[in-house]
């Protein structure tokens, strides 16, 4: 009987767990969308998304800058993050030898839990002199504070998530394919590039769509990188501005219609992220059923 009590009591304790994450959720959606929806309304959304001035002294807010620079930052993140990520899950699931495994495993589970700060104070003091170094050498001015560096520090980023899940995916497939394969005259390699990751790739997808999250919401490293001018990116090795640095930057001293426009911003960064989870779950989906 004590038994059966406990496991009511635990029964409600984890439904009120549930609810609690649901109400938090739900409340986050209510503020958010609450401010930015009359201010949209009001001010136009499409003059807000496809605007290419930001000024809100003059009340002009156009994020089309730093959607532009969000995009370009993510886009060379993925770029970079997505071949390194997958090869090294493959290297680290058939070709890695234990001795190293032992080492390599916990350095990447280190690597995701890296404060983001650390990623831009390596990217600011490394990257960034690199780039400036560079560009000198080939006769572009640039500060170094640029897209291509805080493309370059997201990427560094993501490769924990990125590499983790689809170990765990090409892991998961069963091993008789493996088995299989050889025994039909398959050498080692061709088995884990043709069958082996074609298997997993439903994981391997995952992984990407997660590490694309993180990228697209990443802000302090970012911040320390990008150069922050609100204008469209003219080129890698000049600066920009995303989403998320714009909210930091102003919403310290924004207020008013200021304020409207930056939460305004959030629901935008908002809403892009949950369309990155549903395209997270129905991959999952995809793999469950599959």
């Amino acid at each position: 009987m004590g038994k059966n009590k406990l496991e009511v009591i635990m029964k409600w304790v984890f439904f009120a767990c549930a609810m609690i994450s649901i109400i938090a959720l739900l409340s986050i959606c209510y503020f958010i969308f609450a401010n930015a929806l009359p201010f949209m309304t009001k001010y136009g959304i499409w003059d807000f998304l496809s605007g290419s001035t930001w000024k809100p002294r003059k009340e002009i807010f156009g994020i089309a800058p730093m959607l532009v620079g969000s995009l370009y930052v993510t886009l060379i993140a993925m770029v970079i993050a997505i071949p390194a990520g997958v090869f090294t899950a493959v290297f680290m699931a058939y070709y890695c030898p234990p001795t190293l495994h032992r080492f390599l495993k916990p350095a990447v589970n280190l690597m995701a839990g890296i404060p983001s700060i650390i990623y831009g104070y390596f990217g600011l003091v490394i990257l960034v002199p690199f780039i400036r170094r560079l560009t000198r050498f080939f006769g572009i001015s640039s500060p170094g504070l640029s897209v291509l560096a805080a493309g370059l520090v997201l990427a560094i980023m993501v490769l924990p998530t990125i590499i983790t899940t689809s170990e765990s995916s090409l892991r998961a497939v069963p091993r008789f394919y493996y088995e299989a394969s050889i025994g039909l005259g398959a050498t080692h390699d061709r088995t884990s590039y043709v069958i082996m990751v074609p298997a997993a790739k439903s994981g391997i997808i995952a992984s990407i769509i997660l590490g694309l999250g993180r990228a697209v919401g990443e802000t302090m490293a970012v911040i320390m990188v990008a150069g922050n001018q609100p204008i469209f990116p003219r080129g890698l090795f000049q600066g920009t501005r995303t989403m998320t640095t714009n909210i930091m930057l102003e919403m310290a001293y924004a207020s008013g219609t200021h304020r409207d426009a930056l939460i305004a911003t959030g629901a935008v960064l908002f809403v892009i992220v949950l369309i990155i989870n549903a395209i997270l779950a129905y991959v999952n989906r995809g793999r469950k059923t599959a």
